[in-house]
């Protein structure tokens, strides 16, 4: 027990070393920013004004984090669609509530297309992990791509997609009730919460989820080497 505590704190130090300030500037683009810019200008621009300033932080951070990449693929290609439509959501004017459901509309259209995506068999979720691993290694990029026409591997990553899809328009959902029950200044609280939780529970299932079918995949291409290598030795 004592050493598996020990590992797991080892875990969270090296996680901390590794991802630390970039958490934190994740936070305070995406969650501090965003509520001190609306609290000091609600008086002098209105709720409406305030809002669409608060918009610029986060909307700056993944500019930056698009900039700093200097790549463009389905993950880069995203985050520009994501940030086009939070621009396209604050023009045209209207009350503040209509400016939040516009803004909610982003998520609700990004999971939608994780759906489509799988509905057309291309799933999305093939696409982002390819080019996740691209910028990591050529070597397991080539061992990726080849598992795109298998069977289980299809259907893995048509199960991540539609999980993903769904919990987007869950929360997108859940979020259109929350800006009806809550202020814009408590919203803009609970919204990052609601969307870094949801972010938190898809990604924490999509490792488990990946985990256990790799387990059971290799237990699978075992028993199918074993069986062709006594098929080959032939009866006794």
């Amino acid at each position: 027990m004592i050493a598996g505590q020990a590992d797991n704190i080892a875990k969270v130090k090296t996680f901390l070393r590794e991802r630390g300030m970039s958490v934190a500037l994740e936070a305070l683009f995406n969650f501090i920013l965003p509520l001190v810019v609306y609290d000091l200008t609600k008086q002098r621009l209105g709720d409406v004004g305030a809002l669409i300033a608060s918009s610029a932080p986060p909307i700056a951070w993944s500019l930056f984090l698009l900039v700093r990449e200097r790549r463009v693929d389905a993950l880069s290609m995203l985050v520009l669609a994501g940030i086009a439509l939070s621009l396209l959501a604050f023009l045209g004017g209207g009350s503040v509530k209509f400016l939040q459901l516009r803004e909610r509309m982003v998520t609700m259209l990004i999971g939608l297309l994780f759906l489509g995506s799988a509905a057309i068999g291309k799933p999305l979720i093939y696409q982002l992990a390819r080019a996740t691993i691209m910028r990591r290694s050529s070597s397991e990029l080539q061992e990726f791509e080849a598992m795109r026409d298998n069977v289980h591997f299809r259907r893995v990553m048509t199960i991540m997609t539609l999980v993903w899809g769904f919990g987007l328009v869950g929360e997108a959902s859940l979020a259109v009730v929350l800006v009806f029950t809550l202020s814009v200044h408590d919203y803009l609280i609970a919204g990052p919460i609601l969307g870094y939780g949801t972010t938190g529970a898809l990604s924490l299932w999509t490792f488990l989820y990946a985990r256990e079918r790799r387990r059971i995949g290799a237990a699978r291409r075992a028993a199918e080497a074993e069986a062709a290598k006594s098929a080959a030795n032939g009866p006794l």
